[in-house]
């Protein structure tokens, strides 16, 4: 009954729920703004680790050094790092080095601060009209946001990753995008996250989740914009094909040791076979009516099977996680969230062992992704029957902006 009452008031006062007085700041917003604060300051320390690829990346795009242009990736097949993640670094270029790196880390700690609120709507969204409590989804979010933000940080200040940044962020939007059944979008924003960080073709999974009359449209969206993005270098420069086959060390707590791997450096089977078990994996989801899963399950195909064990790389579980957690399951706490956290921040931190750690990496990527596709799910009273709870509702426009958990004017 109380889930009830609370849904039936959201049309005249949901605005309203859980703000500060009368302002329109939410406190689950603000103690997650705090909670990214302290984190950036313990980071931005020692942060800024890899920037000067993409500072590099920019200068090369932009012809600014010899060597560069459309022949970028045929000359530098270490830059792992897609044009658009190069194009956007090119905002913060006109700045000394040091000012731009900072107002970088700035920026996009800002955005995993966003990407919180965005996917509270989305949830938000997705269970309207089944007796949403809007109140237990802010915590929801709270919790799980907990989690997320430390692991946001460690790729967007530490490491400062904007191309993985990028990816995650333009996953997200899709996500968004898809609950509010808006299919061209979804297309657009996941080639752009392709374009920003090639291992997001793993995210493509979710154009299945579109109704049928609307996927076409979308997956053309979504094919031709990585096409104008990518072709334009293996066209002019074959020597790009090169940059597919780019190693780095095996290292020790590599899960891939525990499958009997131990090349010195990436196996040329490594890069397919994980977008493959990506993409069979999130294809799966979406046949079990779980789509929220897929940015988790092509997280979990990706550390599962990479040679490297960079702390950066568990910012795309736990935006898996967050998904998981916030849409696709509806338990007040986010155990799926803190679990990641804990197992694979906490043994980096803590496990002094690598094939320890890669062990609970491992199973950690199994364990997560067989829950996630196997354990008996309650479906939402408002979707039992009819509509497949993976076809997004429609959002009257009326109420889109009423009764979002974090949104504000």
């Amino acid at each position: 009954m109380r889930n009830r009452e609370t849904a039936e008031a959201v049309p005249r006062d949901g605005a309203r729920i859980g703000r500060i007085g009368r302002y329109p700041v939410r406190w689950h917003n603000v103690l997650l703004t705090v909670w990214t604060a302290v984190w950036f300051v313990v980071a931005e320390r020692h942060g800024g680790v890899s920037w000067h690829y993409l500072r590099t990346g920019q200068q090369l795009l932009f012809n600014q050094v010899p060597g560069g242009g459309l022949a970028l990736y045929a000359n530098h097949p270490e830059l792992q790092i897609g044009p658009v993640s190069f194009l956007v670094a090119g905002l913060f270029a006109p700045f000394p080095a040091d000012m731009g790196e900072k107002l970088a880390d700035a920026f996009m700690s800002g955005l995993g601060l966003y990407l919180l609120v965005m996917v509270g709507r989305a949830a938000a969204d997705h269970y309207r009209g089944t007796g949403l409590n809007h109140k237990r989804l802010q915590q929801r979010v709270l919790i799980a946001g907990a989690a997320f933000i430390p692991m946001w940080v460690e790729v967007s200040v530490r490491f400062a990753h904007l191309d993985d940044v990028l990816a995650l962020f333009f996953t997200a939007l899709a996500v968004r995008a898809l609950v509010r059944g808006k299919a061209t979008a979804v297309g657009v924003f996941l080639a752009l996250a392709v374009d920003s960080k090639p291992w997001a073709v793993g995210f493509l999974p979710l154009l299945l989740a579109l109704p049928r009359p609307t996927r076409l449209r979308a997956t053309a969206w979504a094919l031709g914009l990585v096409a104008v993005a990518w072709l334009p270098f293996y066209l002019s420069h074959m020597e790009t094909l090169a940059a597919a086959r780019f190693t780095i060390p095996n290292q020790p707590a590599s899960s891939l040791r525990w499958f009997g791997v131990y090349d010195t450096a990436t196996p040329w089977w490594d890069r397919p076979a994980q977008m493959a078990l990506g993409l069979t994996l999130g294809a799966l989801a979406v046949r079990r009516d779980r789509w929220p899963a897929v940015v988790l399950l092509a997280a979990d195909a990706r550390i599962v099977l990479d040679p490297s064990v960079y702390t950066y790389y568990n910012a795309s579980v736990l935006l898996g996680t967050l998904i998981w957690d916030s849409i696709g399951q509806r338990r007040l706490v986010p155990w799926v969230s803190w679990i990641a956290l804990i197992s694979l921040y906490g043994s980096a931190l803590l496990i002094p062992s690598a094939p320890t750690r890669g062990l609970i990496r491992l199973a950690f990527a199994v364990g997560s992704a067989a829950y996630v596709l196997w354990w008996p799910q309650r479906r939402p009273r408002g979707k039992r029957g009819g509509r497949r709870s993976q076809d997004p509702p429609t959002i009257p426009a009326a109420v889109t902006h009423d009764c979002l958990p974090g949104h504000a004017r």
